[in-house]
């Protein structure tokens, strides 16, 4: 199924075509990140895809603006300590780093 307002490809066919491949890296971004440091989303099927991806990657990428830190959303992915390395625009607030350290998350903050 594609989503007609950003093309994003969900659904059980796109679940069932992801659990073939065992790949290397597996890349997202995320709508919001709470303070509990759980990871966030809208799209209850978008979700479903993202954590066969996380389930199929060797390692794990988070790509997140500061402005998800502590943007509320519905559908829960997972949590900051299942993802191997994050990219941001700004050092994440202190509230996560605790999270961050815990999962052994390496941050990479994107020079201006």
């Amino acid at each position: 199924m594609v989503r007609p307002r950003d093309r994003g490809i969900t659904g059980e066919a796109t679940i069932d075509f992801m659990r073939q491949f065992r790949v290397d890296y597996g890349i997202t971004g995320i709508s919001g990140i709470d303070i509990d440091g759980t990871l966030l989303d809208f799209d209850y099927q978008e979700v479903r895809v993202v954590q066969t991806i996380m389930s199929q990657a060797r390692h794990f990428w988070l790509a997140a603006d500061h402005s998800k830190f502590g943007r509320s959303a519905m559908v829960e992915l997972g949590h900051l300590r299942q993802v191997d390395a994050l990219f941001t625009d700004r050092r994440p607030p202190e509230e996560w780093r605790a999270h961050l350290e815990e999962g052994g998350v390496r941050v990479v903050v994107a020079d201006a």
